[in-house]
């Protein structure tokens, strides 16, 4: 299989692209925040009338499974990218986003999964396509048996969403701290004017905190990645939001979420009852983290569709249904590595050293930050250092604290993949709450924070500021490649 060139893309549907996807995701929060409500009885007559005030998706129910009351709920959140230019035309919308979310009390965590529209499956009744057209075919219905079809589990609801109103929602939470990646920009407009036509952009990287035009705007951009790469910083999106925001919270925000979801959203929901057990659900399951779960598959050597193999399609499915959390070490190193914390001073597969040209890319930075810069002396053999230079910026807490920051960003090789060091003088920001384990290596002590059994956070403490490698958004470093990096941290002029 091979990736898609970029020149080959096709142009972006502009505002209705990942509209679509992010009160989706906020369903989870809308319904966590309903459902604190529900646990306490308090104005519950007030909040299932809100949130079941919403459109209905007619003729959808024969298609749909039913549940006991307190079992688990597998939801369907659907969008479509139908553009001004189609309704023109008369063309049918088709699903830009298909994302299933499973909420089991019982498991581990709430299992998050993103199926590419490229996806090439069967489709009842039309055979063989791209399962976004099932959509088009057919509308929800048809997508609800497409799917049920190709992965074999009940699915018991869906949403059908519209995405104006994200941005009031994110806003109204407070806005959400982010780790960025890398600089996302994008301008149509001279002397930038782009014949692709992208939506624009201009998200600087970073740990930062981002509101409702410019989180909008960081989880719909496609310019230069892949369905893959996007899907993956949706989902990061989303796990770190419901990380940030506690029953408290969203409590107090409830109704203004849930008139959020009733007015931009269409689902199956009907009956009070059916209301009352997802909320309750929704409120069970608040406990548990957002688990990622990634979508094994592969795009066709004729660049056409995303293809995935039955193996692949059963281990996603598995891990899809039984999701675990991150509580402890998942590491894939041997135990004798792991009990001389590999201080032999060798590499891991893929890195080599680089303190030279490193330290000179950081050394601007170092005079400007105003507290000490460390850079990693290893990197990605493949990669290479982000031409826009690191950032130093100024970053504030909710309670509006000012701390100094700055931002490395390392190219990882391929399409969309970026990794990078983070170093701040804030010394509590949400993303370094609750490591999955502690670990003492060479004399230091690194803070993990997993992702089933992948790295994606390594966290350094001293007494002045905290520093953190980040792994790519596909998580595609390796944890032995994780650890190494976040070994190789030196201080400037050191």
């Amino acid at each position: 299989m091979t990736a898609i060139p970029d020149a080959e893309r096709p142009p972006s549907p502009g505002w209705s692209l990942i509209k679509r996807f992010l009160v989706g995701a906020l369903l989870i929060v809308a319904l966590t925040a309903a459902a604190t409500a529900t646990a306490g009885l308090l104005e519950i007559s007030d909040d299932v009338a809100i949130f079941s005030s919403g459109h209905k998706i007619p003729g959808i129910g024969n298609v749909l499974d039913n549940v006991e009351g307190g079992g688990a709920q597998t939801v369907l959140v659907l969008g479509s990218d139908r553009r001004y230019a189609d309704i023109k035309a008369k063309i049918p919308p088709r699903s830009d986003t298909i994302l299933l979310v499973r909420l089991d009390p019982s498991k581990e965590a709430t299992a998050v999964l993103s199926i590419p529209r490229d996806l090439k499956v069967k489709i009842p009744g039309f055979g063989t396509d791209k399962i976004n057209a099932a959509y088009a075919l057919g509308g929800p219905k048809l997508t609800v048996q497409t799917i049920k079809n190709l992965f074999h589990f009940p699915i018991n609801h869906v949403v059908n969403v519209n995405f104006g109103g994200f941005r009031h929602a994110v806003n109204r939470l407070g806005c959400v701290y982010v780790d960025v990646d890398r600089r996302y920009f994008n301008d149509n407009h001279p002397p930038f004017e782009s014949p692709t036509n992208y939506a624009t952009i201009d998200v600087q990287p970073g740990y930062q905190k981002l509101c409702g035009s410019d989180a909008l705007d960081y989880v719909r951009y496609r310019h230069l990645d892949n369905d893959f790469v996007r899907a993956a910083r949706q989902q990061d999106f989303l796990r770190q939001a419901k990380d940030q925001f506690g029953l408290g919270t969203l409590f107090g925000s409830r109704k203004e979420l849930l008139h959020v979801f009733a007015k931009y959203t269409q689902t199956d929901i009907h009956s009070t009852n059916a209301t009352l057990k997802l909320l309750k659900l929704a409120f069970e399951s608040s406990k548990h983290p957002v688990r990622e779960v990634h979508f094994r598959g592969g795009i066709s050597d004729d660049l056409v569709y995303v293809t995935i193999s039955q193996n692949a399609l059963e281990r996603t499915r598995e891990e899809f249904l039984n999701a675990t959390a991150s509580a402890g070490p998942r590491t894939t190193e041997s135990r004798k590595s792991r009990r001389h914390g590999r201080t032999s001073g060798g590499l891991a597969p893929g890195l080599i050293r680089d303190k030279t040209n490193a330290e000179n890319y950081v050394a601007d930075a170092s005079t400007r930050a105003g507290f000490p810069v460390m850079y990693p002396t290893a990197r990605l053999s493949r990669g290479s250092y982000s031409h826009t230079g690191t950032r130093v910026y100024n970053i504030y807490d909710r309670a509006k604290h000012r701390y100094r920051a700055y931002r490395m960003v390392v190219y990882a090789g391929e399409i969309g993949q970026y990794y990078g060091v983070q170093g701040m003088t804030w010394s509590a920001p949400p993303i370094a709450d609750s490591p999955s384990e502690i670990r003492k290596i060479g004399g230091r002590t690194f803070e993990l924070f997993f992702d089933g059994s992948r790295l994606r956070l390594v966290g350094l403490r001293t007494k002045r500021a905290i520093y953190w490698v980040s792994n790519t958004l596909s998580e595609t470093l390796t944890n032995r490649q994780m650890l190494d990096i976040a070994r190789s941290l030196n201080r400037v002029g050191h």
